[in-house]
């Protein structure tokens, strides 16, 4: 991914632990869920009610995936995962904040429930649930080790930049294997072989020795009865497939079925992210983040974030204050497409149309909107002796590694 600012950024190590990577959720009233902070239903802009059937409480987690803690806290409220509902997700290796609801369980016990390295920041009883998109933005603090950054040279970048950057998604979104794009286009075009083949014995960025001689195995030798005996058991969505497979050998479009539909969802979107992503790409290194003929945008709401409710075409009408380029994240009734989004879907062999796969209709997408280029804003730096630690807040989707990236060369 291209840098938008000119100037070098420094090295240094991002993540080291999870009190490196501070996420502070930014609710839809304006209130970030400060860490180590009691928060009350008033604050986050809510209402409780004595009689409501769900529990809407401030979720602080280290080290938690998000569905993960859900997951946990839920069984000791004597409740399923399906009860549960977030804002938005969390990154694992993180201290973070969010607000999240159960239904039917009782706040004075979600506000007591104990679970290693979980808080509960506030919780009180709702008519109404948590529900996802249900955030403005986060606030992030984020600790770099063993640079060499100074103040100077981060705010000589942050100046450039000038509260705006590139609004990638980021590399979290292509798997760790990085081979969902791959699997996505498999199945976008119907390939369900190559797609279930792909999501088995693809080796890229693998470490675990085992995990690797296994897919190689099967992509050797194609016999998923044997498979079953050698794979390894932490693999546990590939061992479903195969145990599929070793039943049914030819029926790779079911195979896939068998995977949760929130994970082969993830290959398809991260096609579209592809997509989007190239587009960006071609933004930054053309200089081109000012509205052009045929643009879609949106203004900004009162907390000069991109108003993503109110998309516009520049054919239509021409922007009234501040304003954010958006882009489209593809699908079949995307209304918009420009040629560049339509050059790149052709170097990757797909149209617009098959978005919506006729194979397998619930992976379908209809498209959504994004922002090219993301607002930055509540921007402070400090730094010392190989430390520096940089604070900022993004819009809800925007990735703050991204950010980052303009700053540190993350080693």
């Amino acid at each position: 991914m291209l840098r938008m600012s000119s100037s070098e950024g420094s090295k240094g190590k991002i993540k080291d632990s999870a009190e490196d990577f501070l996420v502070e959720e930014i609710t839809k009233s304006g209130k970030a869920l400060s860490i180590g902070e009691k928060v009350s239903c008033e604050q986050v802009g809510m209402q409780s009610s004595a009689s409501g059937k769900f529990t809407v409480f401030v979720m602080q987690k280290r080290d938690w995936n998000t569905i993960q803690a859900l997951k946990m806290l839920a069984k000791k409220a004597g409740r399923g995962i399906r009860s549960t509902a977030f804002a938005g997700t969390k990154d694992r290796a993180s201290i973070s904040t969010q607000l999240c609801s159960i239904f039917g369980a009782n706040a004075e016990r979600v506000s007591t429930l104990h679970v290693k390295d979980i808080t509960i920041n506030g919780a009180w009883q709702s008519d109404t649930g948590v529900e996802i998109g249900g955030l403005l933005g986060n606030r992030f603090t984020i600790t770099v080790r063993e640079t060499d950054a100074t103040v100077e040279g981060i705010n000589k970048i942050a100046s450039e930049l000038n509260g705006i950057c590139p609004n990638y998604f980021g590399e979290q979104r292509f798997g760790f294997r990085s081979n969902n794009v791959s699997v996505g286009l498999s199945i976008i075009k119907g390939e369900f072989e190559q797609a279930a083949m792909d999501f088995l014995t693809n080796t890229s960025n693998e470490r675990n020795l085992d995990s690797i001689e296994a897919r190689e195995k099967l992509g050797r030798e194609r016999d998923f009865k044997a498979a079953l005996e050698y794979f390894p058991r932490h693999l546990k969505y590939e061992m479903t497939v195969i145990e599929y497979l070793s039943r049914y050998t030819t029926d790779y479009a079911n195979a896939m079925r068998r995977l949760p539909r929130q994970l082969t969802l993830m290959f398809v979107h991260s096609v579209e992210s592809q997509i989007f992503n190239k587009e960006v790409e071609s933004r930054v290194s053309g200089a081109r983040n000012e509205l052009q003929a045929d643009d879609l945008f949106c203004e900004a709401d009162k907390f000069g974030f991109p108003d993503m409710k109110n998309v516009k075409s520049a054919n239509d009408t021409k922007p009234e204050g501040r304003y954010f380029t958006v882009g489209n994240i593809v699908g079949y009734e995307s209304k918009q497409i420009n040629d560049n989004e339509k050059s790149i879907m052709d170097g990757m062999g797909i149209t617009q149309e098959m978005f919506k796969i006729q194979s397998m209709p619930e992976l379908s997408c209809k498209g959504n909107y994004r922002a090219l280029f993301t607002p930055f804003t509540d921007f402070s730096c400090e730094a010392s002796e190989s430390t520096a630690k940089l604070s900022f807040s993004l819009p809800a989707g925007a990735y703050a590694t991204v950010l980052m990236d303009e700053f540190i060369q993350n080693q």
